[in-house]
């Protein structure tokens, strides 16, 4: 079964800083249908003004993923960890028990437009931490390119939890396939263009929550960019 989280239907906040939409329930945006899916708790989908960002601010026990669409963010926390992310740069934070952190755009001018990802850790009070990577867009071109597992996998992040997330860029026309082992689920993302799946179409901020399909087709219908969570 293939569950479609329609764009148009994400809690949307615009506070002129900051343009965000929610697929699940986040701060004032409450639906009791749409509180996560599997051990996925937040899909935010944020665009910063320049020289704007979120202020100093505490997380505890949640693995925080920042997945940069355009331009540069600056984040720093407290436990040393930081610097610039621009398009292309992944970052993890785990919250564990407990930490502070900042995240401002890194330019007066230009908006920076990214995906913040929240996913439940596997126990709770891990060691706070801090990691990024780069993932460039011709390793992401025309395939299913994994960044982030639980066990560093093919040069990933590391996650705590049973997670594989893949970023993918496809030229229209191009496909990829995703195989879902026995008990496992899948979640996909478009991040930009549209996308045909087992038959079903997705546009730019649709959602898919899968379950019960052993393989994903996924084709491109213009040039595309999506994320494709592996879940348990």
């Amino acid at each position: 079964m293939i569950a479609i989280r329609r764009s148009a239907e994400r809690g949307h906040a615009n506070h002129g800083w900051l343009d965000t939409y929610h697929t699940f329930s986040f701060d004032t945006y409450y639906d009791p249908d749409q509180m996560g899916f599997r051990t996925l708790r937040v899909i935010n989908e944020d665009t910063v003004a320049g020289g704007r960002g979120f202020g100093r601010h505490p997380h505890r026990d949640m693995e925080i993923i920042t997945y940069i669409l355009e331009g540069t963010l600056e984040h720093r926390d407290s436990t040393g960890g930081g610097g610039i992310i621009r398009r292309g740069d992944v970052q993890r934070m785990t919250a564990g028990s407990g930490i502070e952190h900042s995240e401002l755009n890194a330019s007066e001018t230009d908006p920076v437009r990214l995906l913040q990802i929240w996913i439940l850790p596997e126990r709770r009070h891990l060691r706070p931490g801090y990691e990024q990577m780069t993932f460039n867009d011709e390793q992401k071109r025309n395939t299913l390119r994994l960044i982030a597992s639980h066990d560093h996998a093919q040069g990933s992040l590391l996650i705590h939890q049973d997670v594989n997330l893949y970023a993918s860029l496809l030229a229209p026309g191009r496909q990829v396939t995703h195989l879902v082992p026995p008990g496992r689920y899948a979640w996909l993302q478009v991040a930009a263009g549209s996308l045909s799946v087992n038959g079903t179409i997705l546009e730019r901020g649709d959602g898919a929550a899968v379950s019960g399909e052993p393989k994903l087709e996924i084709q491109a219908r213009e040039p595309s960019e999506f994320l494709l969570f592996d879940l348990a």
